[in-house]
């Protein structure tokens, strides 16, 4: 059974980073590296966002609100992916996800305040 969990949210200042981590089981290696990987967000009060995806082969496609401060990548090696962001900004706060192929984690909180 593929899973997917969440982890390294947490409250931050405006300004400041956080790394978010997404761990895979339930699949092998190569499942892993064939499938399209992103995350996505869902602040309160407003539908669920598309934040950064990827698929092997492929650049990874960010959204407009990014504007370079996040950063998405996988190691392959460990079945993870990862969300590095910097410059966190009051409108990041959010229920952040990751997802592979159809599978979703449990989201993970970020709140930012200022």
């Amino acid at each position: 059974q593929v899973q997917l969990v969440e982890s390294g949210g947490g409250s931050v200042h405006v300004g400041e980073s956080l790394n978010l981590t997404c761990r895979c089981t339930g699949m092998s290696d190569f499942v892993f590296t064939q499938q399209r990987v992103g995350w996505y967000r869902r602040a309160p009060g407003r539908e669920r966002e598309l934040v950064a995806t990827n698929v092997i082969g492929s650049n990874t496609l960010y959204a407009p609100f990014v504007k370079g401060r996040f950063t998405l990548s996988r190691d392959n090696a460990k079945n993870t992916l990862y969300l590095q962001m910097t410059n966190l900004r009051p409108e990041d706060t959010a229920a952040y996800y990751c997802s592979l192929g159809t599978s979703w984690g449990q989201g993970t909180q970020v709140t930012v305040s200022s």
